[in-house]
Order: structure tokens, then sequence, then C-alpha cells
């Protein structure tokens, strides 16, 4: 290829023969064409270099590294040779529709304020496709405030300005190992706004190999590490002690069996949401973020009670005012209260 694509995709690769060609055929589907494939193997043991040359396609690139660095030396790899205006994120094991590069650099390019877009994204399991669990519709304002309480984007949904990532000293960093594309949205925001396309483009592949199952301890640490980080940097020495919290049971969606442990991770949301607000945003932001709020009040109260930990009572005499009763389903939270009842008569 003599000219610069438009857009450069990049990928770490590592024992991924199994589902690579699948991903690469959704690559080589894109109504867009003006693209690169820039692939660093990260010291596989199977087939994957041979599934990534198979193709010969002449906008596929693959670079081979000797030893097994992990995926964000990978990627630093990959990121450092790509030539695109544009670059989109896009792992081994998931998919794209045929509209998601056209649609992203359409939107990138009539939206120069705007330095990451991602696209709305359901998961495949076991062949099926089923909803995925991100918010959705998500506004820039929106975005900002989740990325204060959870990790609103997904990786292989998203496409950004080259020139931006550029500018960052490492692109990833190996100390955010395993939730590097969170802090990569995090520092590529001082460069621009985030928006999302609200059309599901990507499709996100669960399986037990996939990296959020293999290293959860790892990725739980630093994803704590990270939102501590953020929330003093919004607050100070004021800011709440919930970072642990927000990744157990608002990422991990672990079911929490606490009503004053409950009520602990909703003061301490309520408190960065005064903060949030304090920074100029508009009405309509304010009151996406209340409904945000609101929605993961009855989602956490309705895993709570199905655990049988957490009783329907306790549950919503600790409702904070922030959980709207609109936002509840009655029949279903009294559904929730006898299964945890049983629950609990079984422990």
């Amino acid at each position: 290829m003599s000219t610069a694509p438009t857009v450069s995709v990049i990928m770490a690769t590592y024992n991924g023969a199994a589902l690579l060609p699948e991903t690469l055929a959704s690559l080589q589907a894109q109504s867009f064409a003006d693209w690169e494939l820039v692939a660093v193997d990260d010291g596989s043991h199977d087939e994957t270099v041979a599934v990534l040359r198979a193709l010969r396609d002449p906008r596929i690139r693959v670079i081979e590294s000797a030893v097994n660095g992990g995926p964000v030396v990978a990627r630093n790899r990959a990121f450092a040779a790509a030539r695109g205006r544009y670059v989109a994120g896009l792992d081994q094991d998931d998919l794209c529709l045929p509209e998601r590069f056209a649609r992203q650099v359409a939107w990138l390019d009539a939206h120069p304020d705007t330095v990451l877009v991602s696209t709305a994204t359901e998961c495949l399991l076991d062949g099926k496709v089923v909803p995925g669990q991100w918010p959705r519709p998500l506004s820039p304002g929106l975005i900002d405030w989740l990325m204060l309480v959870q990790n609103p984007l997904v990786w292989s949904s998203v496409m950004f300005r080259a020139d931006a990532a550029r500018q960052l000293d490492p692109f990833e960093r190996p100390e955010c190992r395993y939730v590097e594309d969170f802090d990569l949205y995090h520092r590529l925001r001082a460069f621009g706004r985030i928006d999302q396309i609200d059309r599901v483009l990507t499709c996100y592949r669960q399986h037990a190999g996939g990296a959020s199952q293999v290293f959860s301890g790892t990725m739980t640490a630093h994803a704590e590490t990270l939102l501590r980080a953020r929330h003093h940097a919004l607050m100070g020495a004021q800011a709440p002690d919930i970072a642990g919290l927000l990744v157990r049971y608002v990422m991990g969606r672990a079911p929490i069996g606490d009503r004053a442990l409950l009520r602990r991770l909703f003061d301490g949301i309520a408190q960065l949401r005064v903060h949030f607000a304090a920074g100029e945003r508009d009405a309509e932001t304010l009151a996406a973020v209340d409904r945000a709020v609101s929605q993961l009040w009855w989602r956490l109260c309705r895993a709570g009670v199905r655990s049988g930990r957490l009783k329907l009572r306790h549950a919503i005499g600790a409702r904070p005012a922030a959980a709207a009763l609109g936002d509840a389903r009655p029949a279903d939270l009294l559904a929730s209260g006898m299964i945890g009842a049983v629950r609990a008569l079984r422990r």
C-alpha cells in the first residue's frame, strides 16, 4: 500500500486461530474499504499467524513478537505502526457489522470536536446474539458521568483520532493492564468529546477464554486504582472511598447483600454527582445522570434481593431520593423477593 489508509485497525493476537477467521471476515465485509489491519502477534503457539497471512489481503500487516509481552505491549506496537488518521480498536474474537467503519468515519469527519466515537454493542454468547449490558443511548455528558462509576464503552467498538492519541506517552499504560482501554478513554477525553452512535455495529464475544474471565483479579485491582484516581481528580481529599464497591458491585455485577453497604455506595455516588454537576452541566445531561443513578439503584437492589442476602423491605426502606419509584418494577421486585427467600432458606 503506497498511500496511508483512512482507518488503521489495531489488534493484539494470541492463540486466536479458532475464532480469528470470523473476525477477519467481518473486517473484509466492511462497506468502507479504505482500512488497514495492523496485527501484532504476541508469541502465539497455534496457527494464528498462518490464519492472518493466508488471506493474502494487502491491507493486512502482521508483526510477530518473539516473546509474549501481553496485550498492552502488543497494542502499543500496533499503534506505533498505524498509518491511518483514524484508529479503530478490535479484539481477535469480536465482530464488526458491515456499516461500522463507514458510520464512524462519517461521524468523526462531521464532528471535529469529537476525539473518540463508539457504537452500541451486542454480545455473542454460544453462537447467539444477545442484548449488551452497556447503557444506551449515551450522550457525551452521560458518558462523562458513567466513566466515573464504570466503563461504558467496548474497546472493539471505538474509533479515535490518531493525532490525539499520538500525544499520549505511552499510548496504553502497562500499569493499567486489562483496564488499559478504560484508562485510554479517560486520557483521550482531554483532547475532545466522546460520542456514541446509538446503533449496534459491534458484537462482543463472551467466552471462557476471554481476558475478562482469565485475568479478573488483575483487572479488579487496576480498575479500582483507576476509579480512585479519577474521583480524587474530581474532588480531591473529599472524594468518597467507593472505588472498590463500584468495581465489585457495578462493574463486576456481584450481588450486594448488606443494606448499609448499599447505602454507603449510593451516598458516595451522590457526592460524585454533586461535584459532577458543578462542572456547568446542562439540565438534560443532569436529568440523564439522575435516571442512570436511579436505574442502577434498582438493578443492584434486584440482584441483592434475588441472591437471598438482601431483604426486599430493607432494600426499599434504604432507597435514596435519587432512586425514583417510577424506575421500579413492582411485579419483578416481588418475584425477586420470593426467589431470594427460597435461596435464603436453602442457604
